[in-house]
């Protein structure tokens, strides 16, 4: 049991690491990811409720009694996480590989969080 809150801990640290990064560029370097944004082809008036929603997401996941809310948030930040993978590969600025990174901490930290609360 400890070894799996270990596991759940660490991959859930690091993956928050690379939200946490992620929110800080959305608003406080706006105008390259403005510029990111436009090559992908989305609107840029999406940074900012996204950089919440990421906010959002990481609060549920760390929040254990909000466990359908948790399930939301894991899901949410799956399909974020491989549309950004195809993103990235398809205008190829090479920031498909931290998008991989995160989904594969993500898949870690989900399946820990299970093993956690058996």
């Amino acid at each position: 049991m400890k070894r799996n809150k270990i596991i759940f801990y660490v991959s859930t640290g690091l993956l928050t690491l690379i939200l946490l990064f992620s929110v800080y560029m959305y608003f406080f370097k706006h105008e390259a990811v403005a510029k990111m944004f436009t090559n992908f082809g989305y609107p840029t008036y999406i940074i900012y409720p996204y950089a919440v929603a990421k906010l959002l997401g990481l609060m549920a996941i760390w929040n254990s009694k909000l466990t359908t809310l948790k399930e939301w948030a894991y899901s949410g930040f799956f399909f974020a996480f491989i549309l950004a993978f195809f993103a990235h590969y398809m205008i190829g600025d090479g920031g498909q590989m931290t998008a991989l990174v995160a989904l594969i901490l993500l898949i870690i930290s989900y399946i820990f969080n299970k093993k956690t609360q058996q």
